[in-house]
């Protein structure tokens, strides 16, 4: 079996750098926040939501690396199941399932973002949690959902 936690460690490099690379895709073409979502955003510990940008996709990204995109999928962070990803201050959000409640559990995430200081310094610790205790049960997630606004 293999070791999530020494996979994710060895390609720990390569996935900040993806997810650095799809952060700024959105920077350049994702929609800022409503009026009403910057107000969810402060409600939810956002300092700064007037850096927020939302892009609405069909589909989550996947890496093209091989092992990344195997990661991603076997771990479940970005298969089909996936609604919603947060890098920084920017939020993928598949077609269909825009609604507050996801947008201001996103919207939590980039508070942990912004606590953490950037996408390098926080997904290591992320990535941490979710070979811990897994996914529903990492203190990021956990956190989100509680700051969930229906």
């Amino acid at each position: 079996m293999v070791d999530l936690a020494t996979v994710l460690s060895a390609n720990l490099p390569a996935a900040i750098a993806w997810a650095e690379a799809q952060s700024q895709l959105v920077l350049n073409t994702g929609a800022p926040l409503t009026e009403s979502g910057v107000a969810d955003a402060k409600a939810v510990g956002v300092a700064q939501p007037e850096r927020i940008r939302v892009l609405v996709v069909p589909h989550m990204p996947l890496p093209d690396d091989a092992a990344l995109r195997a990661i991603a999928l076997d771990t479940g962070l970005l298969g089909p199941d996936a609604i919603g990803l947060t890098l920084g201050h920017t939020i993928f959000i598949v077609e269909g399932h825009e609604s507050r409640q996801l947008l201001t559990h996103e919207c939590r995430h980039v508070h942990q973002y912004e606590t953490a200081g950037s996408i390098a310094a926080f997904l290591p610790v992320y990535f941490q949690q979710l070979v811990t205790v897994g996914y529903y049960d990492a203190p990021f997630e956990v956190d989100a959902r509680e700051h969930e606004i229906d």
